[in-house]
């Protein structure tokens, strides 16, 4: 079931010339983001050809990087990529991303004891750059006539982080079997889990059987046969996918006990085939795209968290997102903005109890066995629309070349329309979420699928939905199962995550490479995101205390510094009880403040 890697094949794609690209194209991120978050400070030097050219001084001695960019809003670092250079006692020497890790330590104030882990996690995600790289496309141009899965496999991972892709705990031949930009389709494993450890749940009216029927069909029968000719009940069992690399590496092992005691028995493999999605652990179904989404757990390390799934989170995960899905479906004006969300209609979740007895805090040992289903995002569209994940957005191809651009040139509008619709479609119900009921998601590019109709964002879908979203308000009115939902938040920051995620996520990245690809005026994009923020005010002015109370045109914000939170424990980025105890980059001026109109004294008289 998985892909065959010689020796050599593993390495192939590492050539000097490719080694060489990608480590530039990574220093050129890691300067851009660590001097975002303040972490690094770059120095002034002149001007030289309309950019300023800046120096660099690692803690080592004799050793300097000179580079030329330019400062846009937000504190963004638009480096000219092939400016970049280092010296050495005066003479250039060959860019090396993990020797920047190194030269740098002291100033990225890592524990020495996670600095290792943190440059496996640089490697790794180096190693897979160079892959993408040697396979040399698909272009942007390509992409943006591209089909939905297409898009999903070309995309290299999240704009912050500078370790985004490690998979720690993925060898060479399971890169080719299973990272999302590598893999061939292959099946998911099944397991039968003994009631006495195992839950299923889900939202009304589905049901255990209908979800086996639908996602196993006759398999089902052929793996109940497997059991009673074990002198087992099937009925005293539930059904689990699994992924193949989770049975081999971790659950054949430390489940041990749960096997041989026949509480837990493997099945086979299923008859669908899967890619996995850019989350990793995520796998849409391709031999029937009408069938759901499943995420499983996979015990490895990526960008600040060991990818397993709670079994205790799954029990609540249904009707989290059924109240979610009910509260959009019937607010009028999300609906008329075509919001919604893929629900995660069905989970399963198996508790060792070894390690459940063991220790009460939270661990990646209590989250090895569990999975959920999740509408497949083809049941929310109409003919002639098509797919693309938001984080398409920021992709520029290997050849330099930004994906952007090639949707609003197949699109026939001009950039303002185009980015006013996008803006609109995506940012406008996030805004009615939060101002009507005091609730946040994690919009990040990957958690977005946007619906295009000729090429233009028409819809957003949200997703990853029970992991990632949260009330602010203690008040409000949630079920019981759904409680955990509730965050304790001051007042003063619960504007953040609109900050951190959209403004500082997303909307910084879009506008550099419009400067970058199209030399579209960066004051003109913030202008388009005010506009699009006072148009939602504008339609909705029985919200206009909670307008200036959760003000979005304040003159500074302090969005979150992911990276920081990497370095400080690349196992766990945020405190889910506490999730905005974080540190921020800093005080940024507030790029849509400028735009601030007489509209905002008329929220203030109406509000009086």
């Amino acid at each position: 079931m998985f892909n065959p890697v010689s020796p050599r094949d593993a390495v192939a794609h590492l050539q000097p010339d490719i080694w060489a690209s990608v480590n530039r194209l990574h220093i050129r991120k890691m300067i851009a983001e660590y001097a975002h978050e303040q972490i690094i400070q770059p120095s002034y030097r002149h001007v030289k050809e309309g950019w300023v050219c800046y120096v660099l001084k690692p803690d080592l001695p004799d050793i300097e990087y000179r580079f030329r960019a330019r400062v846009l809003r937000l504190h963004h670092w638009y480096i000219l990529t092939e400016s970049i250079e280092k010296l050495v006692n005066g003479q250039p020497v060959p860019l090396d991303a993990l020797a920047f890790i190194v030269e740098f330590s002291e100033q990225l104030n890592m524990d020495p004891a996670l600095l290792p882990v943190y440059m496996e996690e640089v490697a790794a995600t180096l190693y897979g750059s160079a892959y993408m790289h040697a396979q040399g496309g698909p272009s942007s141009a390509q992409l943006a006539a591209a089909g939905y899965q297409e898009i999903e496999h070309a995309m290299t991972g999240h704009p912050r982080f500078i370790a985004n892709n490690g998979r720690v705990g993925f060898d060479a031949a399971d890169y080719r079997s299973f990272a999302p930009e590598a893999a061939e389709p292959f099946a998911l494993l099944w397991l039968a889990g003994h009631r006495q450890c195992t839950e299923f749940t889900s939202i009304a009216p589905l049901d255990y059987a209908s979800v086996l029927q639908q996602e196993l069909g006759d398999t089902a029968d052929a793996f109940n046969a497997m059991l009673e000719a074990k002198g087992l009940n099937p009925a005293d069992y539930i059904f689990m996918p699994v992924h193949p690399w989770q049975w081999y590496n971790k659950l054949a092992g430390i489940f041990a006990p749960d096997i041989a005691a026949q509480r837990l028995v493997l099945l086979g493999y299923g008859q669908d085939q899967y890619l996995p999605q850019q989350s990793i652990r995520t796998f849409f179904n391709i031999d029937q795209p009408q069938k759901y989404y499943v995420k499983t757990a996979l015990s490895i390390l990526n960008m600040g968290y060991v990818r397993g799934l709670s079994p205790y989170f799954m029990r609540t995960t249904p009707v989290i997102n059924e109240w979610v899905y009910n509260v959009v479906e019937q607010d009028p004006y999300l609906q008329e903005t075509g919001f919604c969300t893929l629900r995660e209609i069905a989970t399963t979740g198996y508790a060792n109890h070894y390690y459940e007895t063991a220790t009460k805090t939270d661990n990646p040992y209590k989250k090895m066995l569990a999975s959920l289903w999740r509408e497949s995002p083809l049941s929310k569209i109409k003919q002639g629309q098509r797919l693309a994940t938001m984080a398409a957005l920021l992709h520029v191809d290997p050849q330099g070349i930004a994906l952007l651009p090639e949707f609003i040139r197949l699109s026939g509008l001009d950039a303002e329309q185009w980015l006013r619709q996008y803006i609109h479609c995506y940012m406008s119900p996030l805004l009615h979420c939060f101002y009507q009921y005091d609730m946040v998601f994690m919009p990040h590019g990957e958690n977005i699928i946007l619906v295009l109709e000729n090429h233009v964002p028409v819809r957003a879908i949200m997703k990853d939905i029970g992991e990632e979203v949260s009330v602010i308000n203690t008040d409000a009115a949630l079920p019981e199962a759904a409680a955990r939902l509730h965050v304790t938040v001051p007042d003063n920051v619960k504007t953040l995550p609109l900050f951190t995620q959209i403004f500082d996520g997303i909307f910084r990245f879009i506008a550099a490479i419009l400067v970058e690809h199209m030399d579209f005026q960066e004051q003109r994009f913030w202008e388009l995101v005010a506009n699009v923020v006072q148009e939602y005010q504008q339609r909705h002015p029985q919200l206009a205390h909670k307008f200036l109370q959760y003000d979005l045109f304040v003159p500074e914000i302090s969005p979150d510094a992911l990276n920081r939170l990497q370095i400080s424990n690349n196992r766990q980025l945020r405190n889910r009880a506490n999730p905005f105890d974080v540190p921020s980059v800093g005080k940024l001026d507030n790029p849509i403040a400028a735009f601030k109109t007489s509209a905002y004294a008329k929220l203030a008289l109406v509000n009086e």
